[in-house]
């Protein structure tokens, strides 16, 4: 079993910066390819960026250039830097943990990021 807790979230203005980290334990993180996603109120859950095992990032056309996604295997975390936040970005942010040979992957519990206008 993989557990993932995120933390990071929380109010902030437009154009301010945040930093979440999800940290896994229960399995070989380096072995995890992850991601973020977030869920505003109403709307279906979407990929923010993610991060392979061999540390190639993805992102969406959201988040490329203001977004970057990155790991640390020693600290079984991954990070998410977040900078020019705007109020669209106001959603619930989901860390996913996605092993290769899993159908599915496991998911933290969400962190609130609430950028006001």
């Amino acid at each position: 079993q993989v557990q993932l807790v995120e933390s990071g979230g929380g109010l902030v203005q437009t154009g301010d910066s945040l930093r979440l980290s999800c940290v896994v334990s229960g399995r070989t993180f380096s072995e995890y390819a992850m991601g973020w996603f977030r869920q505003a109120s109403g709307k279906g859950r979407e990929l923010v960026a993610a991060v392979s095992v061999d540390g190639i990032t993805f992102y969406t056309s959201s988040a490329k250039g203001r977004f970057a996604v990155s790991r640390d295997n020693a600290k079984n975390t991954v990070y998410l830097q977040m900078n020019i936040l705007k109020p669209e970005d106001t959603a619930v942010y989901y860390c996913n943990a996605q092993h290769s040979r899993d159908l599915q992957g496991y998911w933290g519990q969400g962190t609130q990021v609430t950028v006001s206008s």
